[in-house]
């Protein structure tokens, strides 16, 4: 660089697949910090060596230490540090959080490259709604604890997105066919990379699909909000109740699958008790 880079931290956006998607601004300043901080040094070290830069790397996952934080703290005083996450936008449901408000409440100064992200790549990708949108990053591993997930987003009005890993796809997808089975679904894998692949329809169709065709790769998973002009069939509604049922009373199932379908609360409320 014709600059040498101010002191600070520097969070710089990495390919989410494609090595091509790297910005020329994220090249320039990864040859002119001191340090890069990273989840992983052998998958920075691969980018690295990709871009022909050699950097001091240090580790900084979710198991960081507080003494390895202060360490990075110091230096970025001094000279210039790269965030870098294994892929994609540094922050967005990795390590970083605390780094980062450490450094501002230090006054250290903080500067932001924009970049990939797979949470706007599977957006754009699956013809959701894009107008709203809400991303809650990982879904929970227990059925119970991300149903109770499900239902508690599901009566927002705006298209969810949610991170996924491959083995877990198919528990996902049965618990949005239980507590959300009116709803679009959009499985998106591989983004940027040779098998990308989109797809999308009802949970229990998705599950067909995935079942045939074993998923592999990172995943976002998105849900359509309810549609106006969508119709909710007795049996949908019945499949919402029951599932509400597991854990509410049924005046409480009732409101809730009033407010996600917009069907008459004393109707749903005379079928919940029957169910009941």
């Amino acid at each position: 660089m014709e600059q040498s880079l101010q002191p600070g931290l520097y969070i710089v956006a990495s390919p989410i697949g494609n090595l091509g998607d790297i910005t020329w601004r994220a090249i320039e300043i990864l040859e002119g910090v001191s340090v890069v901080a990273c989840e992983d040094t052998r998958v920075t070290g691969r980018l690295l060596n990709h871009l022909g830069i050699s950097k001091r790397m240090i580790r900084y996952d979710d198991h960081a230490s507080e003494q390895t934080r202060h360490t990075l703290l110091a230096i970025m005083r001094e000279q210039p540090v790269a965030l870098l996450s294994d892929a994609g936008t540094p922050l967005v449901s990795d390590p970083g959080y605390r780094l980062v408000k450490d450094a501002r409440e230090q006054g250290i100064a903080i500067t932001t490259l924009p970049g990939a992200s797979a949470v706007l790549a599977g957006l754009t990708v699956s013809g959701l709604p894009s107008d709203r949108f809400l991303f809650a990053g990982f879904l929970p591993v227990k059925q119970k604890a991300r149903e109770e997930v499900l239902r508690e987003l599901g009566g927002v009005k705006t298209t969810l997105i949610f991170y996924e890993t491959a083995p877990r796809l198919s528990a996902s997808l049965h618990s949005l066919a239980e507590v959300l089975p009116n709803r679009e679904i959009a499985v998106a894998r591989e983004l940027t990379k040779a098998f990308e692949e989109c797809v999308t329809g009802s949970a229990a169709a998705l599950l067909v699909h995935f079942e045939a065709k074993p998923p592999r790769g990172e995943i976002v998973l998105m849900v359509g909000p309810v549609r106006s002009d969508t119709r909710i069939t007795m049996e949908e509604a019945d499949t919402m109740l029951r599932s509400e049922l597991e854990a509410s009373k049924p005046s409480q199932a009732a409101a809730r699958v009033a407010k996600l379908t917009g069907l008459d609360r004393k109707a749903l409320y005379a079928r919940a008790l029957e169910l009941k």
